[in-house]
């Protein structure tokens, strides 16, 4: 969730007018590798000027290395898939891109626009047994590379430990657990949960699937028909309706809303990315926690905020992990021996100081080197978080905490990755049919078995429509 409030809103210089979903196929006018003049164009989706800025280091000091000159262009997440359809039309596609989410890289190869050739030869380079198995098969289709998977954030749910000790409640990793909490600390003035309602917001969807996979509940089956409306769903979205909308706030809850109500101690839970935890521990000055407590010590809410990454839905038989994993891509008409250079510097030498921007929502899925396993990690275990005032991540969060956040990489999960139904997943953040449904129905216009099929009937629209 690298969520628009931590990123520029601005279209990146040269942007051209949206295209309809469908038309990237066959439209660059450049089909092959790009002329080997060793100068690349690089995409990143990390576009704040301070992570531009890290990024343009690492980058000089690849060209000093390497004589390959490097262009960087910050683009915004929302704006991808509009400059790349634009990009793919004009044929002046960049050659690599950065941060690429997996359901826009799936979207990329499933209209032809990637070289997979690339990215598998370096992981075989680097070493497959390097990276995190469950990074590269979401990165995959069916053994075929769309990216060099490099890392990843989570969605956690994290709650006040103070809160849950004082009302004898314990820690809330089931849905059983999490709803009888929200409804024993929901009291007049005081929220049990913070979780996202916005209709018009990716957040939202990310919020729901998080909830919605660990109670088995799936965009798709394995032969591919949309499945929103089953019975794991239903459970789903009425656990989402109790949380949000008998025990949250009033009215639309956004990012920013969730993120002010737990920081001012009004609510006891919170459904958020792992990209709060400098903000968490007051650590950046434009978001900084205001509960009670909190103006004496600025870590208080840290200190006494639990993490469950992996929740376990009812039924289910095994917890379940959403998140992201961003990879870098290249383009089919990417300048092949450059390209594959810039990338394996990227992973190997310009590593740390790449996850190293914001190492809370960029936990490394290269774990090491075959010479030194666990480089990567201990590297990340130790890098600073926050803005302005920095501190060491190990220093603010126990080896615990750290553990849980390494560790769920592997327990990652994605609504219609593994059913390779990726480009569908992509489409969905662009028209938002879960995010409708979830506004209508904790709005009280719909019922949550109305929520559930109507929003069946949207994705199962737009499947047709991308076939």
């Amino acid at each position: 969730m690298r969520i628009r409030t931590r990123r520029s809103r601005a279209t990146a210089v040269g942007a051209a007018a949206a295209l309809g979903i469908g038309l990237l196929s066959g439209c660059a006018s450049s089909t092959g590798p790009g002329k080997p003049d060793r100068e690349i164009t690089v995409w990143s989706q990390e576009n704040l000027p301070d992570r531009v800025a890290a990024t343009q280091k690492i980058i000089d000091g690849f060209e000093r290395k390497t004589g390959v000159k490097v262009h960087l262009v910050g683009v915004d997440e929302g704006q991808m898939p509009q400059l790349i359809m634009s990009a793919a039309a004009s044929g002046h596609l960049p050659d690599v891109i950065g941060a690429a989410p997996m359901g826009q890289t799936w979207q990329m190869y499933s209209n032809g626009l990637l070289n997979t050739d690339i990215p598998r030869q370096i992981v075989d380079k680097l070493g497959r047994g390097t990276f995190d198995k469950n990074a590269l098969k979401l990165t995959s289709d069916d053994g075929t590379a769309l990216g060099v998977p490099s890392d990843a954030w989570l969605q956690l749910l994290v709650y006040r430990k103070d809160d849950f000790a004082k009302a004898g409640l314990s820690k809330p990793d089931t849905y059983a657990k999490l709803v009888k909490a929200a409804k024993k600390l929901t009291t007049k003035g005081h929220d049990g949960v913070s979780a996202a309602t916005d209709p018009s917001d990716v957040f939202t969807s990310q919020s729901f699937e998080s909830l919605a996979l660990a109670g088995d509940c799936q965009l798709v089956d394995g032969r591919g028909k949309v499945t929103l409306d089953s019975p794991q769903c239903v459970k789903a979205f009425d656990t989402y309706d109790q949380l949000a909308r008998e025990y949250g706030a009033p009215g639309t809850q956004t990012v920013d809303s969730t993120r002010a109500t737990y920081f001012a101690g009004r609510s006891s839970m919170m459904i958020w990315s792992s990209f709060l935890l400098d903000e968490l521990a007051g650590l950046r000055k434009d978001a900084l926690p205001s509960c009670p407590q909190c103006g004496k010590d600025k870590q208080f809410l840290a200190d006494n905020t639990g993490i469950v990454t992996a929740l376990r839905g009812t039924g289910a038989n095994k917890a379940a992990q959403f998140g992201e994993i961003t990879s870098w891509v290249t383009t089919k008409t990417a300048e092949t021996d450059a390209s594959r250079q810039f990338i394996e510097y990227m992973m190997g030498s310009g590593y740390e100081d790449w996850f190293g921007q914001a190492p809370e929502g960029k936990i490394p899925v290269r774990r090491g080197t075959a010479a030194e396993p666990e480089k990567y990690m201990a590297a990340w275990r130790h890098s600073s978080i926050g803005v302005g005032e920095r501190k060491p991540l190990d220093e603010v969060y126990s080896p615990k905490v750290l553990d849980q956040l390494a560790d769920g990489i592997g327990d990652l999960r994605r609504w219609g990755i593994e059913q390779g139904e990726g480009a569908l997943v992509g489409a969905t953040n662009g028209e938002l049919p879960v995010p409708k449904a979830i506004g209508a129905m904790t709005a009280g216009q719909t019922s949550p078995r109305e929520a559930s099929r109507e929003a069946e009937e949207e994705v199962a629209a737009l499947k047709k429509s991308l076939q």
